[in-house]
């Protein structure tokens, strides 16, 4: 270990007297991008080796990560890298593949729904060619199978079932032992995402009680209602995954509720930032951006990340929704609001998240 440390050290002091850089060996990415980039050092390279049609507006990609990515945990999300339009972008997406295809093939999916005026997802579905390289981040996110065993019901609606797929092919794989009740609602049958693959899990494990709704398919809608609840044996031992549209998973939360279910047993992962209840709460003030001598006005209708970029910064940032941390910086006076609890910061030094974080007066933060 101690070997290790100490070349460590070595490289950054190289890399910072050669290139001005704590990893030397990135400096010579842009020449390998091009020849080699699944050399690449600056980031995680991952060749798209297939690309799957699911639905009409969702794929999936078969990635095959440089073998130095570390890997990732059933229902965990990463960042991926891409240049599109000249300009690399970042985005957050779930992994939809059990942990064991990359530990015996090398291989990760990622399932991605064409989003109306998405940058990213529109390049990937109408450009994003096989054999191309893009970058992966490390995995993140605490929507976890539950260890030790445990009854599990999980809710998804639409895309939010690319997590739970990663789960549930995990949970067959090891033969998970205890009930385990999907809930998926989807539009309409050809928005069912990964069908083939979900009735080939209910087929083959005997755990999995699978239940496919659509919501729009008659005269009146169709949602999520007491009665599919009432219908899970044995509902309050249940662990609960929730993963979805925010207004499915507000109208779980509630029926869950009303099941006697408490909130130490329901988990969820979202796609977007939910907002808590700021009430009248007195928002924006002047932000000092100290590492750049820039102050710029808040009205406190927009995130720090959203007020660093107007700026023309560009903090590291990852999923912008307060679940990878990569967008965490040093504020060094003021109070801020966190977006998805509404509770307010200490007025000193102290390491916040951009993302999610909206200025309460003046802020001054170390970017």
């Amino acid at each position: 270990m101690l070997a290790k440390q100490a070349r460590s050290r070595t490289l950054h002091w190289l890399g910072r007297q050669l290139f001005n850089r704590d990893d030397p060996a990135g400096f010579f990415d842009p020449l390998l991008e091009p020849i080699k980039p699944m050399w690449v050092q600056g980031y995680t390279p991952a060749r798209v080796e297939q690309i799957i049609q699911e639905t009409p507006d969702t794929k999936t990609l078969v990635l095959q990560p440089s073998r130095r990515w570390p890997g990732f945990r059933a229902g965990q999300h990463v960042n991926i890298c891409i240049d599109v339009g000249g300009i690399r972008r970042n985005r957050s997406f779930s992994l939809s593949s059990s942990p064991i295809l990359w530990q015996e093939q090398g291989r990760a999916t990622l399932t991605i729904k064409r989003l109306p005026g998405g940058r990213v997802t529109n390049w990937i579905h109408d450009d994003l060619q096989t054999g191309t390289v893009i970058g992966i981040g490390e995995a993140f996110g605490d929507f976890q199978i539950p260890e030790p065993a445990q009854p599990v019901l999980f809710i998804a609606g639409g895309s939010g079932i690319t997590p739970v797929l990663s789960q549930l092919a995990t949970m067959a794989a090891t033969n998970y032992r205890a009930p385990v009740t999907l809930l998926y609602f989807v539009r309409t049958a050809d928005d069912v995402i990964a069908r083939e693959t979900l009735q080939a899990l209910a087929a083959r494990y005997g755990a999995l009680t699978l239940h496919i709704i659509t919501t729009h398919e008659t005269d009146a809608p169709r949602y999520l209602c007491d009665a599919d609840l009432d219908a899970i044996p044995g509902i309050k031992a249940r662990q609960v995954y929730l993963c979805g549209p925010k207004g499915l998973m507000d109208l779980a939360r509630e029926l869950l509720h009303q099941h006697g279910i408490a909130d130490t047993d329901i988990h969820s992962t979202f796609f977007s930032v939910p907002q808590a209840n700021l009430g009248n709460e007195a928002l924006g003030g002047q932000v000092r951006l100290a590492g750049s001598g820039l102050d710029v006005g808040s009205e406190g209708d927009t995130s720090l990340l959203d007020i660093a970029e107007a700026a023309g910064l560009s903090p590291r940032y990852g999923c912008r929704m307060g679940i990878c941390h990569q967008c965490s910086c040093r504020k060094t006076a003021g109070t801020v609001i966190n977006r998805l609890t509404g509770q307010a910061s200490g007025p000193g030094e102290e390491n916040i998240q951009l993302c999610i974080s909206v200025p309460r007066g003046p802020v001054s933060i170390d970017i």
